[in-house]
């Protein structure tokens, strides 16, 4: 060995307002193994936190946006196992607070689905704003081939975007669901052509980022609201109304109309 490092998992730019956070694997199409998910928590933390970046595009290198979990490890799933731990510690551990600092993210997300979302790499997808799908990608939860269950949200996600009927076949029937049906379904935003993916993730991620703080505010509600009661809702649509109104873009917003010009957000 000459002692060279391995290539970063994850990779990511940032442009325009835009950090563009890229699964580096893709030998194995972006399987979420430990490793790449500790890099891709690092990345989505980093974004999170620079005042720079007001939205967020999460994608894959190569032929696939995540193919799942890394079963060439040998362990259930690929996960960390070798310790004599079930797979569960892993999801309580890793995954399942890396979906959930998505879901509770202040700023949006997009992803650019180019290939393969199997597995957790569904999740991945799914726990976005907006998916953005190439014509040849699909989505696929196998889970019954290897005798395992979906995980890392995908039973709380399928059943609320795409209803009970459809969300059973996807996952007692673990078949293929190609990218142009996954629009039709209503469980992705846009299916484009393949050399087109990461062209219109930006473009909307960039009218994401030209917004006001505002939109962070409403991700978060309708995120909440598909486990929320109708009084609790309203309740915080009002809490967040107050807030945004207290920001700067909310009084450069009504400047702006006022003065009958394009508004001009700062993300503050």
């Amino acid at each position: 060995m000459d002692g060279a490092q391995a290539p970063a998992k994850v990779k990511t730019s940032v442009a325009d307002g835009v950090a563009t956070i890229t699964l580096n694997d893709p030998g194995t199409l972006n399987a979420a193994g430990l490793e790449l998910m500790a890099d891709l928590d690092a990345a989505v933390s980093a974004a999170i936190a620079n005042k720079d970046v007001r939205a967020i595009i999460l994608t894959g290198e190569g032929r696939g946006f995540c193919s799942g979990a890394n079963l060439s490890g040998g362990g259930s799933a690929g996960r960390a196992t070798d310790s004599g731990e079930g797979p569960n510690q892993a999801l309580l551990n890793v995954y399942n607070p890396f979906v959930s600092r998505i879901r509770k993210s202040p700023k949006p997300l997009v992803a650019a689905v180019n290939g393969v979302a199997a597995g957790v790499g569904v999740s991945l997808a799914l726990a976005c704003d907006l998916v953005v799908a190439g014509e040849s990608a699909y989505f696929l939860l196998a889970f019954r081939r290897i005798g395992l269950v979906p995980d890392g949200g995908a039973t709380w996600l399928l059943p609320r975007l795409v209803g009970k009927a459809r969300a059973m076949e996807l996952m007692l029937l673990g078949e293929k669901l190609p990218a142009a049906t996954a629009e039709q379904w209503g469980l992705i935003n846009r299916c484009v052509p393949d050399g087109e993916v990461l062209a219109k993730a930006t473009e909307l991620a960039k009218a994401l980022a030209t917004g006001p703080k505002s939109l962070g505010l409403t991700r978060n509600l309708v995120w909440d609201s598909l486990d929320a009661a109708w009084h609790d809702q309203v309740e915080a649509e009002a809490y967040a109304q107050g807030e945004a109104g207290r920001t700067e873009d909310a009084r450069e917003g009504i400047m702006a109309f006022v003065q009958k010009r394009q508004a001009e957000f700062k993300g503050r």
